[in-house]
């Protein structure tokens, strides 16, 4: 189910704004293309399972607008965060991993 994104239109690979990165990242759960799972949660809690095995970490928008992944004990990434849209309604996100290049495809349940 996704939540919070209610008016919300946008271009198929368009950036999403700073201020808008909480509500759509929070909106639902996502699957990724390899069958993986991950929620978020508003207090900043990440939770990662990938072949049956759970990860937590913490997310946040950095004051600069990126999007920070940290995963204990200390793996930190930065990810340009874009929408995934089919017929301007969102279906998803697009991670974009600012230091590889490595794109992650998450779409809502």
């Amino acid at each position: 189910m996704v939540r919070n994104l209610e008016g919300v239109t946008a271009e198929d690979g368009a950036r999403v704004p700073a201020e808008q990165i909480p509500a759509a990242v929070t909106a639902g759960d996502f699957v990724y293309d390899d069958g993986a799972t991950q929620t978020f949660d508003a207090n900043g809690t990440t939770r990662y399972v990938e072949h049956g095995r759970p990860t937590e970490g913490t997310w946040s928008v950095e004051e600069d607008g990126r999007f920070s992944s940290f995963w204990p004990p200390s793996y930190q990434a930065f990810y340009d965060v874009r929408w995934m849209a089919e017929d301007k309604n969102v279906v998803g996100l697009r991670f974009v991993d600012l230091r590889s290049g490595a794109s992650f495809d998450g779409r809502y349940r």
